[in-house]
């Protein structure tokens, strides 16, 4: 039912049953909020998007209040201000004043609301709480004095990764967001995807800053410091610069990276199209010798932690190949550093990536030689941002130039990677020509490309019946886990990604409310595909040349550097 509201004196379009806030963003006009998240049920904690209703003593928090016919609605008369302002005033007052040293100056919610309101002076009194920041995870740092109780946090864990790491804790002005019993990160059960990270309004959480150990690697003469560019940073890294959102920057981040000083620039899409191959391998032998099916990538170092977690019982269901960023780190440190003569413990091995739970992934002792780790540092596509700064170049100025072979050469199916449903497309391809002989007609799989939850495609190759299924958020993997285990099994293959929408959204990206712009990054990943000859990983010419000159049946330990083991983690729930 349409009907007419008036706001601020004109009159608008309302629908029955939407809030107030959804009828005016609906109808550009825009309200501040900071506990406030689309698709999740409001919660009206925060009350900056309290407005005036003609006929109300009290103001009404927008988020939560369903519109009425003929409704009159004053956002922003001066009693409306005032509350909001004083609502981020009482905020300020238990804020820590470290805004210049804090990771999200100029993009924090809070000093962007301050800056709105007009807020340039302390009128209340400091409230310090001098609570400690939780370093102890390798990926996510917790820092609760920076903390302003929107619970954002507690939600998106809870309700989309469905982990629910974070709750609140005690109670009034003792109240605070924090672990199980308020314990450290390192021994809770976060699985480190960083979507927290992603929606918290201010610098409360934050990824682990490796930056420093890129540094000294790039200045210590007697280190060799090499890069793998992940195929999703290259399409996400132009809006940290206020570049077009979607832009493809991989030649120019390429030229940048070597004028920093890496000595190799890699890409990780070489190492997808190594995984996607023995990925293959390893599935057709589990259905020809009717092995544990279905089989889920190991792609996802956050599903991984998940599964060790909460369904140690079906570990024997992940594909035991590493990831593409393990697979790269292993070529370097024990491919690359053979065939160019350099010592391994000479090599700094860096990993750009848009996933903070890579930083986990990359200190797993399965990930490391004789105490020397494949992959020795990881940075976010927002840390690479700092980087780029850091050293005072203008990625935008820079001629684009090629990656190094001979882990520099990518099919478009290790590009599109980054997108959920991306691996299991790759997968779906090769699988085709690795039981028919025969290429794809259309390369194209629109079942892996909606968005949707889980996707599924069911087809024959042959006589052989395949069910291939991708996922996104572990609160969705639970729900088909669960399917599994009360006795489905039309499914072959299972790609999960944790980050809702895959690794385009990952917990490493730049931070935005902008979803044009998620958008753009996976428009442009499948328009890289549309375009490019080599759309599947079988025909990588460089890849096919490694397989064929180390991957034999008779050299087990070339193939099983590419393999890995899981096991049960035990932590607090």
């Amino acid at each position: 039912m349409i009907f007419n509201i008036e706001v601020n004196n004109k009159v608008i379009k309302a629908r029955k049953g939407d809030t107030i806030l959804e009828t005016l963003r609906r109808n550009g006009i825009t309200v501040p909020t900071l506990c406030n998240m689309e698709n999740f049920t409001p919660t009206g904690a925060c009350r900056i998007c309290v407005v005036e209703i003609e006929g109300h003593d009290e103001l009404v928090p927008s988020c939560s209040h369903q519109v009425d016919e003929w409704m009159k609605i004053h956002t922003h008369s001066p009693k409306v201000i005032r509350a909001r302002r004083t609502i981020i005033e009482l905020l300020l007052s238990s804020h820590p004043d470290d805004c210049l040293y804090c990771i999200r100056n100029k993009n924090c919610e809070l000093q962007s609301l301050a800056e709105e309101m007009g807020i340039r002076e302390r009128r209340l009194p400091i409230v310090k709480s001098n609570l400690k920041k939780d370093p102890s995870s390798a990926a996510i740092v917790r820092d609760p004095d920076k903390c302003i109780l929107c619970g954002r946090c507690v939600r998106m864990c809870k309700e989309k990764i469905g982990i629910s790491t974070f709750d609140f804790i005690g109670k009034g002005m003792n109240t605070l967001v924090g672990t199980t019993f308020n314990n450290q990160l390192n021994i809770s059960n976060c699985v480190t995807c960083g979507q927290c990270i992603m929606v918290c309004p201010t610098g409360a959480l934050h990824e682990k800053d490796n930056i420093s150990q890129v540094q000294e690697a790039l200045q210590n003469p007697e280190k060799y410091p090499v890069v793998q560019i992940s195929p999703t940073v290259s399409v996400s890294l132009a809006e940290e610069f206020n570049i077009k959102s979607g832009k493809e920057m991989d030649g120019m981040l390429v030229a940048t990276l070597r004028k920093i000083g890496f000595k190799k620039i890699f890409k990780t899409a070489f190492a997808a199209d190594m995984m996607v191959l023995q990925i293959v391998d390893e599935l057709v032998s589990r259905i020809e010798n009717n092995h544990t099916l279905p089989m889920f990538s190991g792609d996802c170092p956050a599903f991984i932690k998940f599964m060790e977690e909460y369904h140690p019982d079906m570990l024997h269901h992940i594909s035991v190949c590493k990831s593409p960023q393990q697979i790269m780190g292993s070529l370097i440190k024990h491919h690359f550093s053979r065939q160019y003569k350099i010592k391994t413990e000479s090599i700094h091995s860096v990993s750009l990536m848009p996933c903070t739970a890579k930083k986990f992934e990359a200190q797993r002792e399965e990930n490391t030689h004789k105490g020397i780790q494949d992959v020795d540092t990881v940075l976010t596509t927002r840390e690479l941002a700092r980087l780029i700064r850091l050293y005072g170049l203008d990625i935008q100025q820079a001629a684009p130039e090629l990656a190094d072979s001979p882990f520099g050469i990518r099919s478009s199916a290790g590009k599109i990677f980054g997108a959920s449903g991306g691996v299991a497309e790759a997968v779906y391809r090769t699988l085709y020509h690795r039981l028919t002989g025969k290429n794809l007609l259309n390369f194209k799989i629109t079942q892996f490309r909606s968005n949707k939850n889980i996707k599924e495609l069911h087809t024959k190759i042959g006589k052989i019946k395949i069910g291939v299924a991708a996922v996104n958020g572990l609160a969705n993997a639970r729900e088909i886990i669960g399917q599994i285990k009360a006795g489905r099994n039309d499914l072959q293959f299972i790609e999960v990604l944790a980050c809702p929408g895959g690794c385009i959204s990952g917990g490493g990206q730049p931070i935005t409310k902008n979803k044009e712009a998620v958008k753009a990054r996976l428009k442009t990943l499948y328009d890289i595909d549309e375009k490019e000859s080599i759309k599947v990983s079988y025909k990588n010419p460089a890849v096919k040349e490694l397989l064929e000159k180390y991957g034999g049946k008779e050299n087990d330990s070339f193939r099983e550097k590419f393999q890995t083991t899981y096991f049960k983690r035990d932590v607090l729930l």
